[in-house]
């Protein structure tokens, strides 16, 4: 066989590349690795992306720096992400919201939710609620459909806005119970339920972390939460699963990605310590009143789900008839 010096050396440049993307994965973090959030501060997102964040610069010994880059519902910020390097120092809060339902809105979306992204960990979620006004004359789910029919299409319904897990769900009952109701979108989940327990409209399809301090007080009547079990903190409030629609139960979840192609090593090690934090009994015990159940998902089942909810939610999103705003 001749010898080639411009092959071997080829391969030797090629085998220096891999060592050297080895040695970066096995160094990493070596600076402050950067969490995305794509909505303002306040949310679940936004809450989830800092617990996690301090609890990874904890392990780590390396920061975990949190930014909110709100915007166009959560696209503006995921966009960034999905174009930055995959080296593991740009990571983003991602979610039902953000990868399965928003990119069904659109046909002209930014970016593909699985080819451009590296999807790491599942965090969980706060289930939706079906909430009512007291004074509507119905105690529960059944009541309130009957209510519904009988009122021929002139109730109206609340939601945190168009294209949101709210509105979709609600638009999921109004089609396996028969009924209409017209949808009111709001700007978040906090004005539709402020907007609810003032009287202004009789019904709001939101999460349950917006709606428990109301329910709580006895000024907004939870009918059917969309967990797969009851909220412990919620015990009286029922499934719509076990009410018969099983079709309805879904949780508004966010994760952690990043852009496609990080290194496994990388990906790897930062799963195992978010299902890791997440299990530990103070976060968990925060994350309790919420109603949100830690993810616990390997990189590759979690990509798993994520295909499986963007295959779910896009034939709800078309037959809503839901655009982006």
């Amino acid at each position: 066989m001749r010898f080639n010096p411009k092959a071997t050396a080829l391969v030797a440049v090629a085998l220096l590349g891999l060592g050297a993307t080895g040695a970066n994965a096995q160094s990493w973090p070596a600076r402050p690795v950067r969490i995305i959030v794509p909505f303002a501060p306040g949310g679940t997102a936004d809450t989830l992306g800092r617990l996690v964040g301090q609890r990874l610069s904890d392990s780590f010994k390396e920061n975990f720096v949190v930014e909110n880059r709100a915007g166009a519902g959560g696209v503006i910020g995921s966009e960034l992400v999905a174009k930055a390097a995959p080296d593991g120092y740009t990571l983003v809060v991602s979610g039902v919201a953000t990868h399965c339902i928003a990119p069904a809105l659109s046909k002209d979306f930014p970016f593909d939710p699985l080819r451009d992204f590296t999807h790491i960990a599942l965090f969980g979620g706060p289930p939706g609620v079906l909430v009512i006004h007291p004074s509507l004359p119905v105690k529960d789910l059944k009541q309130f459909i009957a209510y519904a029919k009988a009122e021929g299409g002139k109730l109206a319904y609340g939601s945190p806005g168009n294209g949101t897990q709210g509105h979709l769900i609600a638009e999921q009952l109004k089609q396996v119970a028969g009924i209409e109701m017209t949808h009111v979108p709001y700007k978040g989940a906090a004005l539709a339920v402020a907007d609810l327990i003032a009287g202004h409209v009789p019904v709001t399809s939101t999460t349950l972390t917006t709606a428990a301090t109301q329910i709580k007080a006895g000024r907004a009547r939870a009918l059917a939460v969309s967990s797969a079990k009851r909220v412990q903190d919620f015990p009286d409030v029922p499934t719509f699963s076990e009410l018969g629609h099983p079709e309805l139960s879904a949780s508004i979840w966010f994760s952690l990605s990043g852009p496609a192609g990080m290194p496994p090593e990388v990906v790897n090690r930062l799963n195992a310590e978010v299902r890791r934090v997440l299990q530990l009994p103070d976060v968990r015990e925060r994350l309790r009143p919420e109603g949100i159940e830690p993810g616990d998902l390997d990189p590759q089942q979690f990509t798993a789900y994520m295909a499986a909810e963007v295959k779910r939610w896009a034939p709800v999103v078309r037959a809503s008839g839901a655009k982006a705003d």
